[in-house]
């Protein structure tokens, strides 16, 4: 779990509120705060182990279809690989 930082600005007597955005906002990109939020953003769980073995299992039952409906020449012809 990521270290939480807090970022922290005080309005100075003599300023107004653009300037104590704009503070706070450069003392945000210092701390790093937005990358390391939007690095976060998105992240996914790995897959349980229940989920891995099923997909495992579909994928050998698709080997098994391909190699029978190949045994048996239903598959469409493959075209030459490699260069001209």
């Amino acid at each position: 779990m990521p270290m939480s930082v807090n970022v922290e600005v005080k309005k100075n007597p003599n300023e107004n509120g653009v300037s104590l955005i704009r503070r706070f906002t450069k003392r945000m990109q210092g701390a790093g705060v937005i990358p390391r939020i939007r690095s976060i953003r998105w992240a996914s769980r790995k897959p349980s182990e229940l989920r891995r073995k099923k997909n495992a299992l579909v994928v050998l039952e698709k080997r098994a279809q391909y190699k029978l409906l190949k045994k048996l020449g239903k598959l469409p012809e493959e075209k030459p690989r490699g260069r001209r």
